[in-house]
């Protein structure tokens, strides 16, 4: 087998998936099976869909293309706000996207109308991260922009939070959302329908959920990271009943030697910054993998009992074996982060594998769920056209 790779079992992705989901489900909530961190792998979105995810969503849009042109004919939410420069894309092969700036989407309206076809747009809300989003007091006037706009439909509010400053999703910012929504809908006239979608954010959100938190208008998380690490992100945790060891990052010994564990010599700077504080513990089994800094981020890999993670050059891996000198030729393989799985994932340098025995090329294309089909009629089934 290559070396460097990935392998990803779809089976316990598949468990993983539909675990959340049902557990979701009970809450009155849905789930966006995110694709990203896979670069857009249909095989990924195929089981996903399987799984019970009520649509899928991504922040590239050439991974939708990807999955547009493998078959994959379900609603799809681009999670990232779109170039202005990608709108015609965006509106070929996204049926929603998460949206802030008005130009953008008045630059969605032209695109769609020139192509005959409709365009939901769900408004992201700034709650604290800082990150993207409206400040809620800029939400209503938007959507009254939106509510003259052709070819495009408002479909509900989004928020995210916990990847730029860590903010915890909790009851006073979900709470802020939900408050926010009701007043929409308060002040809709009577022929307006409620907003379909209220996404109170990603796997982040999962601990206030099932620890008791007051859901009120959410109704949407965007899942990936729960759903292939079994992890809780703001903790790094699992999370009870799920498999944290579906994805394996495995990579090949290319030099294994007894070395002084302290380097000699003027210290500067290393092609990354600063290089790492070294203790003298004495000559250790020092073995170097075929992997570095351009494939996988190396402070999020797990690696095996008694092995330790020195650091990291751009093509090069460093460990300490610990009791044991590695032969050179044989493999080490590490449980990814989700900073790691996405460097891995992006890298062309590592092989990718999909394992499993869940059946998804009998899978049947999804209609869109009924708030899209509320909201913006039939014709969001999508044909896509490259």
């Amino acid at each position: 087998m290559s070396s460097p790779r990935i392998k990803i079992d779809l089976d316990k992705i598949f468990y993983n998936a539909k675990t959340l989901v049902t557990r979701l489900k009970a809450h009155g909530i849905s789930v966006t099976g995110v694709t990203k961190a896979c670069c857009g792998a249909p095989q990924l979105a195929k089981v996903l869909l399987r799984a019970g995810v009520t649509s899928l969503g991504d922040s590239r849009i050439e991974n939708i293309e990807r999955m547009r042109k493998a078959g994959i004919d379900t609603t799809i939410t681009l999670i990232r706000s779109p170039m202005i420069s990608q709108v015609d894309r965006v509106v070929a092969a996204a049926d929603i996207s998460l949206n802030t700036e008005p130009d953008v989407i008045r630059a969605l309206s032209s695109a769609a109308r020139k192509t005959r076809k409709q365009h939901g747009v769900i408004l992201m809300v700034e709650l604290g991260d800082l990150r993207e989003g409206l400040m809620p007091c800029d939400v209503g006037k938007t959507i009254q922009l939106l509510s003259i706009l052709p070819n495009v439909t408002f479909i509900g509010l989004g928020a995210n939070l916990a990847c730029r400053n860590g903010i915890s999703p909790d009851n006073d910012n979900m709470g802020t959302l939900s408050a926010l929504a009701n007043r929409i809908d308060g002040a809709a006239d009577a022929t307006s329908h409620p907003m379909s979608v209220v996404s109170g954010g990603n796997s982040s959100n999962l601990d206030w959920v099932f620890s008791g938190g007051n859901i009120r208008r959410i109704n949407n998380l965007r899942l990936g990271e729960a759903i292939l690490l079994g992890c809780d992100p703001l903790h790094r945790q699992p999370i009870h009943g799920l498999y944290t060891d579906a994805i394996r990052l495995t990579a090949e010994v290319i030099e294994s030697k007894t070395k002084p564990s302290k380097p000699w010599g003027t210290i500067a700077q290393t092609t990354f910054g600063a290089p790492p504080i070294a203790q003298d513990v004495g000559d250790v089994f020092q073995a170097i993998l075929a992997i570095g800094q351009q494939d996988v981020d190396p402070s999020g890999l797990c690696p095996p009992d008694g092995i330790e993670v020195l650091g990291a050059s751009s093509d090069h891996l460093l460990l300490n074996t610990g009791t044991t000198q590695m032969r050179v030729g044989s493999e080490v393989s590490f449980l990814p982060d989700y900073s790691a799985l996405l460097r891995a994932m992006t890298s062309p340098y590592v092989e990718k594998t999909y394992i499993g025995k869940v059946e998804t090329s009998r899978l049947m294309p999804q209609a869109a769920p009924a708030f899209v089909r509320a909201a913006c009629g039939s014709g969001l089934s999508h044909q896509y056209r490259a």
